[in-house]
């Protein structure tokens, strides 16, 4: 009975006529390289061409959010995905770099409003990686892939994206219907 009344909102999985950024981190590329590649496959099989995705290399996960959140500010991108791989080592520099790129993957797509996927692996050791890169665990990337479209698409739905607004601003509309323009014309 109450279904009924409720709205219910889903991004789809069709990725034609979106355009998406992948940054990845070349820390690590044995398994980076493996991410990008089925985050690649998913973006294409779900109908993504070759001219709407846009690769960016960056030396480390560290590097990730500066390079995400100016492509997501850029208007260009309905969706990011955002790859690297930090494995622990001995000494607590894993944790700020893991805290610190995820804060600021997070706080990229906060600024800006474009989602921004999250598919840095924090793994204890590299056979955990290599899991989750392809072998027993699937892989991560692809499902980054996947979560991008769908996210692009949702985002749409609630009111566009950087790419909406931008073609907004450039069009003299506003993402909200023209309510501030004319605000500011009301006197």
């Amino acid at each position: 009975m109450l279904e009924a009344k409720i709205t219910k909102l889903d991004g789809n999985l069709d990725a034609q006529g979106l355009r998406f950024a992948i940054v990845v981190s070349r820390f690590n590329s044995f398994i980076t390289e493996r991410l990008l590649a089925a985050a690649v496959d998913a973006l294409e099989r779900a109908g993504a061409t070759k001219e709407d995705v846009v690769v960016v290399h960056v030396p480390g996960a560290f590097e990730l959010p500066i390079i995400s959140k100016k492509l997501a500010a850029s208007g260009k991108f309905d969706a990011l995905v955002a790859i690297g791989c930090v494995l622990r080592g001995e000494t607590a520099h894993y944790d700020y770099v893991c805290s610190e790129t995820s804060r600021g993957l997070q706080l990229a797509q906060m600024d800006t409003g474009v989602p921004v996927m999250f598919c840095v692996l924090t793994c204890d050791s590299l056979e955990q990686a290599i899991d989750r890169a392809g072998l027993k665990g699937g892989n991560k990337g692809f499902e980054a892939g996947l979560g991008a479209i769908e996210m692009a698409r949702l985002a749409r739905k609630l009111g566009g994206g950087a790419r909406a607004q931008s073609a907004a601003r450039s069009s003299g509309d506003s993402a909200d219907g023209g309510a501030s323009g004319n605000k500011r014309r009301k006197k």
